[in-house]
């Protein structure tokens, strides 16, 4: 699972903590639950039937694309603590099919984009998210006709330049984490 929240100095104004206030909004809710299916959808979760990771994803500067760089970032961290209970002989088998990342894209003035900033994205036509298992496929795609409607054919487009752009990421998600 996954804990989502944005640090009160996160935006231009100060956010009040969601946790503090005993009540999250609906929109931190579904991306805690988009970045924890992200997560599970590249498990073997039979590997650890009685253990749980809990991810945590704060929000430090929030500037367009914050579920998208939480899906990616957890990741990182989850391969971390596997690679870490691996070591330990916490886990006996790598319960790791696959790796995550997840890229913000849109269409701000009849250009795809991806990794749209603040600006970008409010004032984009379409604005979707997609989340990209590195071997085996699409875990979820989100978009929605902010300002106008899509066809196939754009979500292609959004799709290619998506995969594109998801593959340096996993080159640096590599680099980072090492092998496991």
């Amino acid at each position: 699972t996954a804990e989502y929240g944005m640090l009160p100095t996160s935006t231009n104004s100060r956010n009040r903590r969601e946790a503090k206030q005993g009540k999250q909004s609906g929109r931190t809710v579904e991306i805690q639950r988009l970045i924890g299916r992200s997560l599970r959808t590249i498990l073997d979760l039979k590997a650890f039937p009685s253990g749980q990771f809990i991810i945590d994803c704060d929000v430090i500067s929030a500037d367009g694309g914050t579920r998208t760089a939480s899906i990616t970032g957890a990741y990182v961290a989850l391969a971390l603590a596997v690679k870490k209970l691996l070591k330990k002989g916490i886990l006996t088998k790598n319960p790791m099919k696959d790796s995550v990342s997840a890229i913000s894209c849109g269409i701000v003035n009849g250009k795809v984009l991806v990794d749209l900033d603040y600006n970008e994205d409010s004032h984009a036509d379409i604005d979707a998210n997609f989340v990209f298992a590195k071997n085996t496929g699409i875990s979820e795609v989100q978009i929605s006709g902010e300002r106008s409607t899509f066809s196939l054919k754009t979500i292609d487009k959004m799709i290619k330049l998506g995969l594109k752009s998801t593959e340096k990421i996993f080159r640096l998600q590599e680099k980072i984490i090492g092998k496991i």
